[in-house]
């Protein structure tokens, strides 16, 4: 069993970035739009303002009140989409239940979709097309391959079908020659479909629904699951029990939370770098 470790992998993404940042000679921008946050919201866009400031990017926040109107925030994105100064526009979710989240998010600019969110970018993402792709879904991606784990004709099971993370990873892993399955919550005989798997991806919030029982002998397991049970963090899967059956396991937390800070660092990286190559076209 072997640990995919994503901080000690997102260390060296971040460094390779940085890295490119400095030899710019300009500095990207990212501006994260909130409505009335709650903690766990606030600790992410902590950690991405930290990351931001490491790597050498512009991050900025803008927040609106509770009862903000869908108007208000779209036409705010609006004037951020014509803004040249600005790369990265992110929508820090969830949001009150009145805002209508996949609208406003299909309202940024997709070259400025750092998250990767909007339909277009989707789409984009479904043909096998250079796209910004959902931070999550590629930290997974960039973890697997950070240890050379090979996906071509390899069983992936996908539990979880979250527009963050289950359904652009079907995407990713067929695109890379992967055989797919999706489960999620509705899903009968979780049990049997989990043993024949070579790789499992877990995204559902539910602590411990992995057990040991249900992955065979050298299986991969990435938990992107955050818990919070007794003021710990713990993913869905029963880890204690679960590694000794694999050959490759992330932790929680330290697996794909890292990751995912590093995928959006990239993805502003790479908006930047087509904004001024299209500046330079024109």
């Amino acid at each position: 069993m072997e640990i995919l470790d994503g901080k000690k992998v997102s260390q060296e993404i971040k460094q390779i970035y940085k890295e490119k940042i400095q030899n710019l000679g300009s500095v990207p921008s990212l501006i994260v739009l909130t409505v009335n946050p709650d903690d766990a919201s606030n600790i992410y866009i902590n950690q991405k303002e930290k990351a931001c400031k490491e790597m050498g990017i512009h991050f900025d926040k803008h927040s609106f009140l509770e009862d903000a109107s869908q108007d208000e925030v779209v036409s705010f994105i609006h004037k951020l989409n014509k803004d040249k100064k600005v790369d990265g526009i992110l929508l820090q979710l969830p949001i009150p239940s009145h805002l209508n989240a996949r609208d406003i998010i299909n309202e940024i600019d997709p070259s400025k979709d750092v998250d990767g969110l909007t339909d277009r970018n989707a789409g984009r993402l479904i043909h096998n097309q250079n796209v910004l792709s959902p931070c999550t879904a590629l930290g997974v991606i960039d973890l697997l391959d950070a240890y050379n784990i090979e996906l071509k004709g390899k069983n992936v099971l996908l539990i979880g079908r979250s527009d963050l993370v289950g359904k652009p990873l079907i995407s990713m892993f067929l695109n890379r020659d992967s055989t797919v399955t999706m489960a999620h919550s509705k899903s009968g005989n979780l049990k049997e479909i989990a043993k024949s798997a070579d790789i499992i991806v877990v995204a559902t919030g539910k602590p411990g629904l992995i057990t040991s029982d249900m992955v065979k002998d050298g299986a991969i397991v990435v938990d992107v699951g955050i818990n919070r049970i007794n003021g710990k963090i713990v993913g869905d899967v029963d880890f204690d029990a679960v590694k000794e059956k694999t050959a490759y396991i992330t932790p929680v937390p330290g697996g794909v939370g890292p990751m995912t800070i590093a995928s959006l660092v990239r993805n502003v990286y790479y908006a930047h770098l087509a904004r001024k190559t299209k500046e330079v076209d024109k």
